[in-house]
């Protein structure tokens, strides 16, 4: 690729700026040992990341449960052996503990000289009505409470008490309350808002909606308890976020 750009005068960063403006569409490439060299916006968003430096030199292990990380990395390793994986689908893990099910493609990355010094890899979810998807995306094996997770991860919208949560689950709203902090490391409240918070960030990237109209969106009461709520979470205001992201500082 390199090579190739280098002829007509252009080069690899100008390129490779455009996989910035792919929505829910997250590409990356890593090196022999899984650690990330480069990642788009979309993965860093599907991670719940807010910089490229939170990624740059982790592997999926630091992201994603140990289950769908050793199946990556086995996937890696075919592909550092020159094969390519090519339109598999597979559960992709995100940042709010579920996984969702996603065509994922990869192919080795190799240096002028030919030889496979790393992976490349991209992958787009799949809708409910296309044809193949499987009926249901679960949370990562061995995710406990996955019952809560999954009904907040579908809910996160509406208003959602700690006896509904409790209630889907099967257990008392105190045993609930307590095997979700020891879980999460969060109340169920305090992960509901910063779901909110983190799934409102594709709309303030990818799309020209007002901040009141993405507060709406998201569960928030208005613009103003979206702005209180995102500078808590994320440590800056959501349109500076926006332009920074827009900037694609």
């Amino acid at each position: 690729m390199l090579g190739t750009l280098s002829r007509i005068g252009a080069g690899a960063p100008e390129v490779i700026e455009l996989f910035d403006y792919l929505e829910d569409t997250p590409l990356w490439m890593k090196d022999e040992a899984g650690h990330y060299e480069w990642a788009n916006v979309a993965l860093l968003l599907n991670f719940g990341l807010k910089t490229r430096a939170e990624i740059i030199g982790r592997t999926d292990y630091n992201f994603c449960g140990e289950v769908l990380a050793n199946q990556y990395r086995i996937d890696d390793e075919r592909v550092l052996r020159g094969e390519r994986i090519l339109s598999r689908v597979e559960l992709v893990g995100r940042f709010n503990h579920t996984a969702r099910w996603c065509v994922t493609s990869k192919v080795p990355l190799r240096d002028p000289q030919g030889n496979i010094v790393g992976t490349a890899g991209v992958t787009r979810p799949i809708n409910p009505g296309d044809t193949g998807a499987p009926a249901t995306a679960a949370t990562p094996s061995g995710s406990p409470l996955s019952v809560a997770i999954r009904f907040i991860s579908q809910n996160y919208t509406d208003r959602i008490t700690n006896d509904d949560l409790a209630k889907a689950c099967g257990l008392s709203v105190r045993a609930f309350e307590r095997q979700f902090q020891a879980a999460y490391h969060s109340s169920p409240h305090d992960y509901l808002r910063q779901l909110r918070v983190r799934m409102s960030c594709s709309a303030l990237v990818f799309s020209r909606k007002s901040l009141a109209e993405v507060a709406t969106e998201f569960g928030f009461a208005d613009q103003s308890h979206f702005t209180k709520e995102f500078r808590k979470f994320m440590a800056e205001t959501p349109r500076a976020y926006r332009v920074r992201y827009q900037q694609r500082a």
